[in-house]
Parts: structure tokens; C-alpha cells; sequence
């Protein structure tokens, strides 16, 4: 089954039942408003939205309108619980070095996590609106999960079971604001500002052999400024699974219905130690801090400026027939003033 989110001018916006092929949507006002309210009782709502969906996609439903992407908000246009991990050590070994910080071996063991905004996500044709180049903007390109209740201690196995959907994220970071707020040592907050999700949220089903021992495997592909910037497969260098990012954000506290649980920036190490350009035969980035770095370990300096004013990022995942699994998320940075 596949969900979004359009933009009605109300804060959680609605919901709409999406077709596989992203053309058509329907919204269930009978079933949920809202896909808070799906996923609240899900186990006697899911199955009715389920049927709406199979109509739709067998072109039953007559009340169907065109599907336009533009219109979406976040799935979640706001979340209780918003983590993110850093399941790709291979991208977590990178940023470390250009802040000249070593990696200690524990970093393969126990995963990075950090918790983020989530009162406030921005949709996926929003710009990202920030109030200086200076910051250093760069977009991360991830997979996530929605979760249903999630005890506290559960095992990464039974973890597993608890994720209801699955969906894209652009984890917007301001890399100049980083070091400094790291160096405090107490995380992230200024130099992380609101993430975006893909215009559609899937169910596990849809991802078919796709979706294996809780990874996507499938290629995420960014194109910044119309050029083709990241191809990694989700699914390869993969140190920590969905599953056990869940147990580690649980073991202390129990997460509720629509925590969202992000992968971290994937990364694939194909081609060199630490990965290789697409336009030199690699599977490229997923941010650019990562060729940067390549930049820096090659010639001594990077050489590739963050994001400016009127840059614009994609982000997509598309199945083996060349189809959009989630739509795409497609947003141009623009220069933000205070208006009271």
C-alpha cells in the first residue's frame, strides 16, 4: 500500500490512499484522517485502506483524482519522534576525518543516533529555506521507517516486526555549524534544521525481495542541479539494519506509534577505499561533506562548494522496471528572511 500526505491548510494535512504507479490518489475520510490517526489503529484500519488500494489500482474507485506530488507535505508533516541513525560507517568514517576527529572501533558496534526536530518537517517539493550560505547547506539523502508501539528493550529481531512503513528523507545539514555545536558535547540541534520526506510512504509488501533482513536494496539515487550526483545501493554497507536501529533507539525508553527511525547518509565504499564519482565509473554520494572529503584526502582541499542559493537536489528510488517507488524528493535552496 502506498500513503501521502496532501497540503489542506491544516497542520497534519490528508491523508490519501496513493495507486503503485503514483498517478492517481484517494482520500478515506471514513477510514482516517490523517496518517497519525492510520497508524494509531492500525491493525483494524490498515486492512480497510487496503482494499481502497487494491480498487484503485484496478481502476475501481470513482472517486480517484490525479495524483500531483507537488502537493504533498511530509507523510508525517509533524512526528512524536524523530531519530536518526548513522547505519553507514563508511559515511560516518568520512565526515569524522574532515573534522580531523578519529573513528574509535566501537563506531561498528553500537550505532550513532542522534533525535531531531520533528515538529516542523517541510514537504518534498518545499525549498529549504536557510538564512545563510555561510553554514555550509548540504543535503543527506537516507532511507527511514515508521514504526508502530515499540517497547522498551525490545530485541533488534522483534524490532523488525514493529516497522508499519517505509520512506525517503533529505536530512538537511548545515556542515559549518557542526564542529562547533559537537564541541560543546552535547549533539547536534542549530546545525541540523527541518528534514523532508518523500511524497509517498510504502508498506513493506511493496518493496517485494526488495526488502531484505530489514535493509532496501535498491539504488538511491540524487541528482543535484539536473546532474546525476549518487547512485549507492541502500542495501550494500549497511552496518546496522532498520531492526537494530529500532532496539538501540528503545533501550531506554519505549518509542510510540509514527516514531520515524532514519538510516543515516548512505554510502557505499565501491570503486576506492571510500567510494568513487559517478563521473569516474562509481556509484557517487549521497551528501556532499563525503566528495569533499575524497577531495581532501586526493588534493589536499576540497574542491566542491556546498549548496547555494537556487541549488536544487532529487532525491529518488526507482524499482528494477524504472518506476518511482516513493516520488521524488525535489527542492531548491532559496535565502530565508525573518518575517514577523
Amino acid at each position: 500500500m502506498k500513503l501521502a500526505t496532501l497540503n489542506n491548510g491544516h497542520r497534519d494535512g490528508q491523508l490519501v490512499v496513493v495507486s503503485r504507479d503514483l498517478q492517481h490518489c484517494v482520500t478515506i475520510p471514513q477510514i482516517a484522517m490523517t496518517l497519525q490517526q492510520l497508524l494509531d489503529d492500525w491493525q483494524q484500519k490498515a486492512p480497510q485502506a487496503e482494499e481502497i488500494y487494491q480498487a484503485l489500482n484496478a481502476g475501481d474507485v470513482a472517486d480517484a483524482v490525479a495524483f500531483e506530488q507537488q502537493h504533498c507535505e511530509s507523510p508525517l508533516p509533524r512526528a512524536f519522534h524523530w531519530a536518526d541513525g548513522s547505519a553507514y560507517v563508511n559515511h560516518v568514517e568520512l565526515v569524522r576525518k574532515a573534522r580531523n576527529a578519529e573513528m574509535p572501533p566501537s563506531f561498528w558496534t553500537d550505532p550513532l543516533m542522534y533525535q531531531g526536530g520533528s515538529d516542523a518537517f517541510i514537504g518534498p517539493c518545499a525549498p529549504i529555506e536557510v538564512s545563510s550560505e555561510d553554514f555550509g547547506i548540504d543535503f543527506e539523502g537516507e532511507i527511514a521507517v515508521i514504526t508502530d508501539d515499540v517497547a522498551m528493550g525490545i530485541s533488534a529481531e522483534k524490532a523488525r516486526e514493529r516497522i508499519r512503513l517505509v520512506m525517503l528523507v533529505n536530512d538537511v545539514s548545515l556542515r559549518g555549524l557542526i564542529p562547533n555545536e559537537l564541541g560543546k558535547g552535547f549533539g547536534f540541534y542549530q546545525s541540523k534544521p527541518s528534514s523532508s520526506f518523500s511524497p509517498v510512504a510504502v508498506t513493506l509488501d511493496e518493496l517485494s525481495d526488495h526488502w531484505n533482513d530489514a535493509r532496501l536494496h535498491l539504488p538511491l539515487l540524487s541528482t543535484y542541479n539536473d546532474v546525476a550526483f549518487g547512485k549507492p545501493n541502500a542495501g550494500i554497507d549497511m552496518t546496522f539494519d532498520f531492526g537494530q536501529l529500532i532496539a538501540h533507539a528503545a533501550r531506554t525508553r519505549p518509542l510510540g506509534t509514527g516514531t520515524i527511525i532514519g538510516s543515516g547518509t548512505v554510502s557505499n565504499k565501491q570503486g576506492t577505499e571510500y567510494g568513487t564519482a559517478i563521473s569516474e565509473g562509481g556509484v557517487g554520494y549521497s551528501c556532499i561533506a563525503e566528495i569533499r572529503m575524497i577531495e581532501t584526502i586526493r588534493d589536499g582541499k576540497p574542491s566542491t562548494s556546498f549548496m547555494r542559493f537556487g541549488d536544487r537536489i532529487r532525491i529518488e528510488m526507482l524499482d528494477p522496471q524504472g518506476q518511482s517507488i516513493f516520488g521524488a524528493i525535489d527542492q531548491q535552496v532559496v535565502e530565508y528572511s525573518y518575517k514577523a
